[in-house]
């Protein structure tokens, strides 16, 4: 199984075949193409778009004739004036495509009735129920005194979603016998009840014979046009109400409909034969497609059948001959889509090298859920082919898949770049005995050009996992970098590994999501007055706590989106936190102030200091209770935009503090430049000041530093009370540590002020 793995990505192409043939019968029997058949019947009617024979003329009920006569509906009366106008030029048949349902004035009634028995010739329109009642009754009977002497055509017609009638019917059951269609009369053409037939829609409506209803009754037409002639009267107006789409043209009158219908089938009559003659055709072209081995060949098949289909039917269908081609479109496409799909899979899975296949094919395998995967790393194959001559690639490759294969000559190998080489094997196999053999080749040189290449490789194991082979391989590789890094000689993969790299992939991403969530909160540190021993702020330091794998440690998360430019949304969270308690706070009596770390990589955002004024502004905190302390301080070591932002926020009346101030670039060039109020010496310094003179000194000499610029002085760290009194004695103005307070939430803080100013008032 292992040595046709490469084989198995492709399926047997008549599985294939058989998938098509059932997806496209469900894809015919449902319809699923009707939208787009109807789209392309369309587009070939274009190309045999021809005119109206001319011997069925259409009176039109238009908006001019609405106009001219008056009020809609008309009496019956104006119908009369029209047969008898009709009559008198000699048209053929008098067709109304206009129901007359029910008695109105009697005059008007018999006025009618009496026009057309004199004709002898018109036909009036009846319409049946459809659906599961079909024929059932009549929907719409002409009254009887009408219906007497004139012939019935039903007028009733299946239409579509796009309201366009794509099957008309030769004759519809009724009570009392079948009843023709207005166009089988027309064409005088017979055909058996319930049957349909398909509309010519290439015939272009534009050149039916129309008059205007107003003028036939007015008596101004030319009566030349309808001698000899049918005639089809019918609503064109929309305020008739009886509109169809036209395909091909638009929105016309339903009486349009009757008269293509009728010129249709004087045409001939039409033969439609579904969708399944071409489908079969399809799926043969398919078979035989499957059967060349040419990409050039299948190409040119699929292509000319599709152009066939698209293009082939305009000519029957100008013989009145009718089939639906998208089913076999789908099966074209169905195949030729497969077939790309195979043909570019193919092409990504093989090594151009070596000719053996890639990792593409490997992470393509099927059926390896339960193999171990183990990776090789030639750990200097770059620096090797650095030093070969040019095309001398393959030589190398070659060696090394020579000694991978000692002892599994059938093994099939997967080379990746970069010297990576991998394989499935049994997971009960004694991985240690057999690496290690392979471990001892490698350590004889290679030859290659003439040159004795020495190899450095390392082997990782991935046992049989439920995870994807994609996830596999690297966690193999995992393991032989970490193999190599500890100098052994293979290692297996630690899944511990993979989480941990997993959490800190994903940590950036879902900081911004825990923010949303409330995951993220703030602590509130105190800040001790050495000088009255009270508390006059506090310094907020952002919490998270994950809902899975709970406290996360600030120095990881602060950290990371620092490095990776995301700090701004905490920040700002941060910032809106920690203003509005010292806003409560201030309200409530006493002075409090507030800090805050700001990233330096925040001092080139030209609207922070925008946001923080309206911030302040919105919490009515006074800019002077707010202190930021820069972080990152290497990024200030110079002048430019960051130096420009901190004099803006001294201007606004924030106070800026020099965070872990001690460490890094602390000079007093650098002490000169920022334009700061206060420095946080480094606890690093001030938790050795009882027991180390040095650092004794070094905090000492910043104090007194510090001072004569007139800054204030904030020792942070402070863990124990002999090291506050120490910085008592040497004259610092703020503690911040263990000693004072540890972080808290907001709650915890209000209670700890209010019990210092209780104590104070008493």
């Amino acid at each position: 199984m292992i040595k046709r793995a490469d084989r198995t990505v492709d399926a047997s192409p008549w599985k294939l075949l058989l998938w098509t043939a059932v997806a496209g019968l469900i894809f015919g029997l449902i319809g699923f193409g009707e939208i787009a058949e109807d789209f392309l019947r369309v587009a070939r009617n274009r190309l045999h778009w021809h005119k109206a024979s001319g011997d069925i003329v259409l009176v039109k009920i238009d908006d001019q004739s609405l106009r001219d006569i008056g009020r809609w509906p008309w009496p019956r009366s104006n119908y009369a004036r029209l047969t008898d106008e009709l009559d008198k030029a000699g048209a053929n048949r008098i067709f109304f495509d206009l129901t007359f349902v029910g008695p109105t004035d009697a005059v008007e009634d018999d006025a009618f009735a009496k026009a057309i028995e004199r004709s002898g010739r018109v036909y009036l329109a009846t319409r049946t129920l459809s659906g599961p009642q079909q024929g059932a009754e009549l929907e719409g009977t002409p009254l009887p005194i009408l219906a007497k002497h004139a012939r019935l055509g039903t007028i009733s017609v299946n239409y579509n979603y796009q309201n366009a009638a794509w099957h008309l019917p030769f004759a519809l059951p009724a009570p009392g016998g079948a009843i023709d269609s207005f166009s089988a009369e027309l064409a005088k053409r017979k055909g058996q009840s319930g049957t349909v037939f398909m509309p010519d829609y290439s015939l272009d409506p534009s050149t039916i014979p129309t008059i205007p209803a107003a003028e036939v009754i007015g008596k101004q037409f030319d009566p030349r046009a309808v001698r000899g002639k049918d005639v089809v009267i019918g609503g064109t107006a929309e305020a008739v109400g009886d509109q169809y789409f036209i395909p091909g043209t638009g929105k016309m009158g339903g009486a349009v409909v009757h008269v293509i219908g009728g010129e249709t089938l004087k045409s001939g009559k039409p033969l439609y034969l579904g969708w399944l003659p071409l489908f079969g055709a399809a799926m043969a072209l398919a078979a035989a497609c499957l059967r060349r081995r040419s990409a050039s060949h299948q190409g040119a098949m699929l292509g000319a059948g599709a152009v066939t289909l698209l293009l082939a039917p305009a000519a029957l269908e100008a013989r009145l001959v009718y089939l639906d081609i998208t089913p076999a479109l789908f099966v074209l496409a169905v195949v030729g889509s497969a077939l790309f799909w195979r043909r570019y899979r193919r092409r990504g899975l093989v090594n151009a090298i070596s000719n053996l296949p890639n990792l593409n094919a490997l992470r393509a395998h099927r059926g390896a859920k339960n193999l171990a995967l183990i990776a090789a790393r030639v750990m200097n194959y770059e620096e090797i082919l650095a030093t070969l001559p040019p095309n001398s690639e393959r030589q190398l490759v070659d060696q090394i898949v020579a000694r991978l294969k000692v002892g599994s000559p059938e093994r099939t190998l997967y080379q990746g770049d970069g010297g990576i080489f991998a394989w499935f094997d049994d997971p009960k196999r004694a991985f240690g005995n057999h690496l290690e053999a392979l471990y001892a080749l490698f350590r004889t040189p290679a030859r290659v050009a003439g040159l004795s290449l020495d190899l450095t490789i390392a082997f990782g194991v991935e046992v049989g996992s439920g995870r994807s082979l994609a996830s596999r391989l690297a966690s193999a590789l995992v393991g032989a970098e970490e193999a190599a890094h500890d100098g052994l000689k293979w290692k297996y993969f630690d899944p511990g590994t993979l989480e941990d790299a997993s959490w800190k992939l994903s940590m950036l991403s879902q900081l911004d999501e825990a923010i949303d969530r409330g995951e993220v909160w703030v602590a509130y540190q105190p800040k001790l007055d050495l000088a009255t021993r009270r508390i006059i702020g506090a310094e907020a330091l952002a919490r998270w706590t994950h809902p899975e794998k709970g406290p996360i440690a600030a120095t990881e998360f602060v950290a990371a989106a620092e490095q990776h430019n995301r700090i701004g949304k905490l920040t700002d969270y941060v910032l809106e936190k920690a203003v509005k308690a010292a806003a409560q706070i201030n309200k409530r009596g006493g002075e409090f102030d507030v800090a805050v770390n700001l990233s330096a990589r925040l001092l080139t955002d030209k609207g922070f200091t925008l946001r923080l004024s309206a911030l302040l502004a919105r919490h009515g905190l006074s800019p002077q209770h707010l202190t930021l302390e820069l972080t990152e301080t290497a990024a200030l070591a110079g002048s430019g935009d960051g130096l420009e932002m901190i004099t803006r926020l001294r201007d606004i009346g924030v106070r800026i503090a020099i965070d872990d101030y001690g460490t890094g670039l602390s000079t007093l060039d650098y002490l000169k430049k920022i334009p700061a109020n206060e420095i946080k010496i480094d606890q690093s310094f001030v938790k050795g000041i009882v027991d180390n003179r040095s650092d004794r000194v070094m905090v000492q000499s910043t104090i007194g530093l510090a001072h004569s610029l007139d800054r204030k002085v904030v020792a942070e760290g402070v863990e124990h009370h002999d090291i506050l009194d120490v910085l008592i004695t040497m004259g610092c103005d703020i503690a911040q540590g263990y000693a004072v307070g540890r972080p808290m939430s907001l709650e915890a803080l209000t209670k700890r002020l209010s019990s210092d100013r209780k104590r104070s008032a008493a």
